[in-house]
């Protein structure tokens, strides 16, 4: 992939979260939203306010770091970091995350090939370029949209009856 399709690439997957989770928290009941995959394991709705404690806290000090030419930047602990959406509604967090990527999907617009091979320290990994932070940013995208999805699934998989072996890679409660 060229420099040119790498920024391309990345904003136009990272457009598509918005309406993603649009649909998943407008068309799904909340006690769906809110059902963990799997005792330990994250809910969809769990998933969302991880990415828009990514979106608000993380990506948007690392983008900066990166277009401003900064040489580094703290990690991120999630287990540690995270901030208490459980007074907030589905659809709250959703409005919160949607503002957040609107304006993160701003700044990147800013990006240029040439600051893809600039560096930063990152305290916990060492050094990063921001190729590998956009390519990373996708990557967790596309990992927490597919761990909700599972959990979204799991009600259905078991009462699918002779289909349910279609979903074994899927199935969680199969695995316990």
């Amino acid at each position: 992939m060229t420099d040119t399709d790498l920024l391309q690439t990345t904003k136009a997957i990272l457009a598509l979260a918005p309406a993603q989770w649009t649909a998943f928290v407008q068309d799904t009941p909340t006690s769906l939203l809110t059902l963990p995959a799997a005792p330990g394991q994250w809910s969809a709705f769990q998933c969302l306010c991880h990415l828009l404690d990514t979106e608000s806290i993380l990506f948007s000090v690392r983008l900066h770091t990166f277009l401003a030419g900064g040489t580094s930047f703290p990690g991120f602990n999630p287990d540690a970091e995270s901030t208490d959406y459980s007074q907030q509604s589905p659809s709250e967090v959703l409005q919160l995350f949607l503002q957040n990527r609107h304006e993160n999907l701003q700044r990147l617009s800013e990006a240029r090939p040439e600051y893809l091979s600039r560096q930063a320290i990152h305290t916990a990994l060492g050094p990063v370029t921001f190729a590998q932070f956009l390519n990373q940013w996708v990557a967790h995208d596309f990992n927490h949209t597919v761990q909700a999805q599972r959990a979204l699934m799991q009600p259905f998989i078991p009462a699918s009856g002779p289909w349910r072996h279609y979903f074994i890679d899927h199935d969680l409660s199969a695995k316990a």
